[in-house]
């Protein structure tokens, strides 16, 4: 029977892949959450650009780090919580977009 040894950087990147497609996920459902009148009132993408944006970092870069794909997705990911979700967050029912 073979055995294979994880060493401490591959556990380490495998830890960090998860969180970060753990943020990734967080941001596509925050983003399904949210009001589509929303997104434009804000002064930002549709709501379905962002979905779309967000499947795709989902999808493309799974657990991978340090691929081209995994970083995008993160960066979109990090642009979706810290700029749109506040801008859109901030909006409540009842304003000029409902």
């Amino acid at each position: 029977m073979t055995t294979v040894a994880v060493g401490p950087e591959q556990m380490l990147l495998l830890v960090l892949g998860l969180a970060l497609l753990a943020l990734k996920i967080w941001a596509l459902v925050d983003a399904c959450l949210r009001p589509a009148a929303a997104f434009p009132a804000a002064g930002k993408l549709t709501k379905l650009a962002w979905v779309a944006i967000l499947v795709a970092a989902v999808l493309l870069s799974g657990l991978s780090v340090l691929s081209l794909f995994g970083l995008v997705g993160t960066v979109a990911a990090v642009v979706y919580l810290v700029d749109v979700r506040p801008a859109v967050r901030g909006l409540r029912p009842g304003g000029p977009w409902g």
